[in-house]
């Protein structure tokens, strides 16, 4: 289901950022800046179109955090309308985003919009997943951002389908060491559910019953629990608090066959 809410989920000093909810779950971020605009896992396009269009935007650029379908799906139609955007991704994954024009591994560094944009190595999810960082600058005076796709989600983390619980906790420990206040922008809208299943696991933990009371207040009135923050998932993400891959791998077991 789409929806076009026209107010920032987040601004920075000189941009903002909006979300894009489309499909049952996923949310395309979009990053502004004047009349430029970065898209994150553009999973169809239409909506992104008609988005940016009603707004006079250009695409200056689509930033993939890994290569399912739900996130590169709505790429090559973008391009059609904006054929000078640049493509951003994993140069690990060139044999399956093979649109990409600007090819990253980890601790890069891009310029987007007037601002930096350093490269993170997340695999767990995907093999060659990366994330996105947006630190805070003399320039931009904003809370960093994060765009993680399907590693770190709001009181969860992605599934392993081709990396290892090691992998997986290695990556949100890197988050982790993120500033606190960073904001944790994925790519879909499973905080709820997530909530669920962690306070059903550990009932008697305060903090993850207030956060799931609510992030259930919020989607009931039919708003997003999203961006998060590192701070609120250290507090209530029981993959990060995991203090070994073996927790972590644990969990990660309960967590897919958990059917409450």
């Amino acid at each position: 289901m789409e929806a076009t809410s026209t107010s920032a989920i987040s601004d920075r000093q000189h941009s903002s950022i909006h979300a894009l909810p489309v499909l049952e779950d996923n949310i395309i971020w979009i990053w502004i800046e004047g009349n430029q605009a970065v898209v994150v896992d553009p999973a169809v396009a239409e909506p992104v179109k008609r988005w940016l269009k009603t707004r006079n935007l250009s695409l200056e650029a689509v930033l993939q955090t890994h290569h399912h379908a739900d996130h590169i799906g709505g790429t090559l139609e973008l391009l059609k309308d904006w054929p000078e955007a640049a493509v951003v991704a994993a140069a690990a994954d060139i044999d399956r985003i093979p649109f990409q024009t600007i090819s990253i591994d980890d601790g890069d560094q891009i310029s987007l919009l007037s601002s930096t944009v350093e490269v993170l190595s997340v695999a767990g999810h995907t093999r060659a997943h990366v994330a996105y960082y947006l630190p805070t600058t003399k320039e931009d005076s904003g809370d960093p951002a994060l765009f993680c796709g399907d590693t770190l989600f709001g009181a969860g983390c992605g599934r392993l389908f081709e990396g290892t619980a090691e992998d997986m906790h290695r990556a949100l420990q890197r988050l982790s060491s993120l500033p606190a206040k960073t904001r944790i922008y994925c790519a879909h809208e499973y905080t709820e559910a997530n909530l669920r299943w962690a306070a059903a696991l550990q009932p008697e933990d305060v903090a993850i019953n207030e956060r799931l009371a609510d992030v259930s207040a919020r989607r009931q009135r039919g708003a997003l629990s999203l961006p998060s923050s590192i701070s609120e998932e250290q507090r209530t993400n029981l993959f990060m608090r995991a203090q070994s891959s073996k927790e972590l791998a644990e969990l990660r077991q309960h967590k897919d066959q958990w059917r409450g």
